[in-house]
C-alpha cells in the first residue's frame, strides 16, 4: 500500500483546502471540517484514473507548503 501525505488548510475567510504535495493537481476543499476526508478521497480517486505510474512519494521532513 502506498501512503501519500495531505495538507490541510484554511484561511479565516476561506474553505478547508486539501492538497497532496506529492500529487501534482491533487486538491479540494469543503466547508465544513467533516467533509474534507470524503472530498479528499474522492480527489485521490479522479486523479489517480488519469495519473501516469509514478513513485513520487517524499519524506514528511521535505513536504513544506
Amino acid at each position: 500500500m502506498k501512503y501519500f501525505y495531505a495538507v490541510v488548510h484554511k484561511d479565516a475567510d476561506s474553505a478547508f483546502g486539501v492538497s497532496f504535495p506529492d500529487l501534482p493537481g491533487c486538491f479540494s476543499a469543503a466547508d465544513r471540517l467533516e467533509d474534507v476526508l470524503p472530498n479528499a478521497v474522492e480527489a485521490l480517486e479522479l486523479w489517480f484514473e488519469d495519473a501516469e505510474e509514478r513513485e513520487t512519494r517524499r519524506s514528511i521532513r521535505f513536504v513544506r507548503e
